[in-house]
């Protein structure tokens, strides 16, 4: 398994999905609920949001042949949305939970989009896309699995967590996520600019 590869898609689906951040909604939206439902709630919004994003995994290349779409396009794309979800994280902006009209917050808005949203997903498909061979499926799994294990975990424990860091510390790694996934995102635009240019100059 390719660890450098495991590595990039777990600290990128992390900080896009940004579970410390998440906490305080989750709560939030659960706070009405016994401890039972709410434990069948972080359960079922990380099993739809996994589900979407391995839907969108599996069947991106399909989507992307369809439209004509190359792969820097949807780098330049990926890296604006993500832009946008970082802009997001770092000046603290999230909706009011008291809009939701769904009773069913596990799957809207937890499971999506504050889970599976367009960040993660196009994130996903780049990743599956740059895929070689099978040790790079794997290592994209791999890296999947384990992020939606932690925020399942992060989510079943929250009020523990909540107590552990504080509001303080929950604001902090959610300014630091943003700025991390900032930094991704530019690199994002950079690689498809770069790209872009290397099939001009070629055709010319």
């Amino acid at each position: 398994m390719d660890v450098r590869l495991f590595g990039e898609v777990f600290v990128t689906l992390l900080v896009i999905i940004d579970p410390p951040g998440m906490l305080p909604i989750f709560l939030a939206l659960t706070r009405t609920m016994p401890p039972r439902e709410r434990t069948r709630a972080a359960w079922m919004a990380v099993a739809l949001a996994a589900g979407v994003i391995v839907v969108f995994a599996v069947a991106g290349r399909q989507i992307l042949d369809y439209l004509g779409v190359d792969l820097p396009a949807l780098q330049a794309a990926g890296g604006l949305l993500l832009l946008l979800v970082a802009l997001e994280l770092l000046t603290g902006r999230s909706d009011d939970p008291r809009r939701q009209v769904t009773s069913n917050v596990a799957l809207v808005p937890l499971g999506t989009p504050l889970m599976a949203g367009p960040g993660a997903i196009v994130a996903t498909m780049l990743f599956v896309q740059q895929a070689a061979d099978t040790t790079d499926y794997l290592a994209i799994s791999a890296g999947m699995v384990l992020v939606f294990v932690l925020t399942w975990l992060l989510l079943r424990f929250s009020n523990l967590m909540v107590r552990v860091l504080r509001p303080g510390g929950i604001e902090v790694l959610t300014r630091i996520s943003g700025l991390l996934l900032a930094a991704i995102a530019v690199q994002l635009v950079a690689d498809a600019i770069f790209a872009f240019v290397r099939a001009f100059s070629a055709v010319s």
